[in-house]
């Protein structure tokens, strides 16, 4: 169990906000209800240091092989050929391994978490960070393509306003965060999956944070800024160059530091990197499987891959965005993604949409008939 100290410590900005959105659908995927829940938190903390979190890494819970067992030998009786529902097959043991039952998708979740980068006055980016505010407000106001998804497929939304008024440090200058404001954030980030959720979704909004991705990705994994920096939501040109210069900077101003994954996060990330990353974790103690979406997300969650190699054994890769370094940095996962559209939103948006997919797996895997059931005849 995720402890409670975790779960009450806030970021030390103390002044989160939480906007927590749930959408209603009606069979034929019309919005029906909409409930907004605004929670803000003002309170002092003393932080907790990584090595509370190094703790969790190291004790995590494995999958539950009774259930796996069973689901299996349930699929062999499916009124099908082995094999012939492919992925949809591997899923829904998937579901059943971490949720330790049948496989089933009642209560999908879609987290996005919202921050902002004091990298971003390095010009990097054609959009200025108020852009961040603007869409958490969009989010809320229901007019965003991942509110249309979520009715679509009927699933619950939350996101989280991580301080959008204080930046973090520019990381061509300075660390992002301390540790302790790390620390507290990915406690934050644990909130997610309070209020219960068995499919949990990861997504972000945040204007410069493709950069973030691409200096986390060049720190853990080498190669050239060049290799792991892309256009994000629009750099190009001059524009893009300063972009790979500022992850080149940022790389080699923190370089003494980078043998350690949560020091990578906290120098080189931000909050919604750390939130993230604390999402993940809590599911994982949960054992909540999870869908990450994009290039952001999956940096996130590259930290605490490298802090433990099964860290992500409860997560699948939604999907590849257009993001040129998203499909590298999903194979270092060793990670299939399941979808690839050519999206590069973020919002969460390719991870809701594979959300469909896991909840079609489910359905399947329960709700079709055995060979005895429906009075098939089984191979010979």
């Amino acid at each position: 169990m995720v402890s409670a100290a975790l779960l009450e410590l806030f970021a030390s900005s103390a002044r989160f906000k939480r906007v927590a959105i749930r959408k209603e659908a009606d069979l034929r995927g019309k919005n029906k209800n909409t409930r907004i829940h605004r929670k803000t938190a003002q309170m002092s903390v003393s932080g907790l240091p990584f090595d509370d979190f190094r703790t969790l890494l190291r004790d995590l819970p494995g999958p539950d092989a009774r259930a796996l067992v069973a689901a299996r030998e349930r699929d062999a009786q499916l009124t099908k050929p082995p094999g012939a529902l492919g992925r949809l097959e591997e899923i829904a043991f998937w579901l059943a391994a971490w949720t330790g039952r049948t496989p089933a998708v009642n209560r999908p979740l879609v987290a996005i978490f919202a921050g902002n980068h004091g990298v971003t006055k390095q010009g990097i980016t054609p959009f200025p960070p108020t852009v961040t505010q603007q869409m958490v407000e969009n989010f809320a106001a229901g007019g965003a393509a991942i509110n249309q998804i979520c009715v679509a497929y009927d699933l619950g939304l939350k996101v989280f306003d991580l301080a959008l008024d204080y930046p973090t440090g520019d990381i061509t200058e300075e660390a992002a965060l301390s540790e302790r404001d790390c620390a507290a954030t990915m406690a934050f980030g644990m909130e997610a999956i309070a209020g219960g959720t068995d499919l949990l979704c990861i997504g972000e909004m945040g204007i410069g944070n493709t950069t973030i991705a691409a200096a986390i990705n060049y720190a853990l994994y080498g190669g050239s800024a060049r290799d792991w920096v892309g256009p994000g939501t629009g750099s190009e040109g001059e524009m893009l160059e300063r972009k790979i210069a500022a992850v080149e900077k940022a790389v080699a101003l923190h370089g003494d530091h980078l043998d350690d994954p949560l020091e990578i996060m906290r120098r080189l990330g931000g909050r919604e990197i750390a939130a993230m990353a604390g999402a993940i974790l809590a599911a994982r103690m949960e054992r909540i499987p999870v869908l990450i979406d994009g290039y952001v997300a999956t940096a996130a969650a590259a930290i605490l891959k490298a802090a433990n190699p099964s860290a992500l054994d409860h997560c699948l890769i939604g999907h590849v965005s257009g993001e040129p370094g998203h499909l590298r940095a999903i194979e270092m996962l060793g990670k299939t993604p399941l979808l690839a559209l050519g999206m590069r939103l973020g919002e969460g948006t390719g991870a809701a949409l594979a959300a469909g997919i896991v909840k079609a797996a489910a359905a399947c895997h329960s709700g079709m008939a055995t060979f005895a059931q429906a009075g098939v005849s089984n191979k010979h």
